[in-house]
């Protein structure tokens, strides 16, 4: 009777290896990767949620640029000019519920998805399906990129109801 299978010393040693590197890498053993960048711009989301202005402040550098007009609306410029903005937004969100469905980090660089969801102190349910991209120096946020359709924006805003596709994109389960 002959074996189904055999194995020689060379073979027995390339399984071996290929063993350590599956199990040496998280990628290839379905292990998930420790994420060092999430946590901060998840505690960045949390003091949103409370209209924290300066618990916001505190994760991004003295000359962050946030780009948060996709492109329509020059880069805001500097922590002084961000807190502006942060305060001029404010006194019109009476709640948000800002999420985060999708992400992926590389180095000083974080990938996201979310929707950027709240209600106007005026009644208005505005929900803004969006992408964008933090890098980061160190723990900071310098830059910050933001993508999404302003179109969506200023329908709801004006009073439109939430389209049934806009509520499908929003309604997926958040990141963690």
């Amino acid at each position: 009777m002959s074996p189904l299978f055999s194995l020689d010393r060379r073979t027995l040693l390339a399984a071996a290896g290929a063993a350590g590197v599956v199990a040496a890498s998280p990628a290839l053993s379905q292990e998930p990767a420790m994420s060092r960048l999430y946590p901060i711009f998840m505690a960045v989301i949390e003091a949103w949620h409370h209209q924290d202005i300066e618990g916001v402040l505190v994760h991004v550098t003295d000359d962050i640029i946030w780009r948060n007009s996709s492109g329509y609306a020059p880069a805001i410029r500097g922590k002084d000019a961000m807190r502006k903005a942060l305060q001029g937004m404010a006194p019109i969100i009476k709640t948000n519920k800002w999420r985060l469905f999708d992400y992926a980090e590389n180095n000083d660089r974080m990938f996201m998805e979310g929707v950027d969801e709240f209600w106007l102190t005026t009644g208005e349910h505005v929900a803004i399906p969006y992408a964008g991209t933090l890098e980061f120096r160190g723990p900071l946020i310098c830059e910050w990129r933001e993508y999404f359709d302003g179109r969506i924006s200023a329908a709801m805003k004006a009073g439109q109801p939430m389209t049934a596709e806009l509520q499908e994109m929003i309604s997926r389960p958040v990141a963690r």
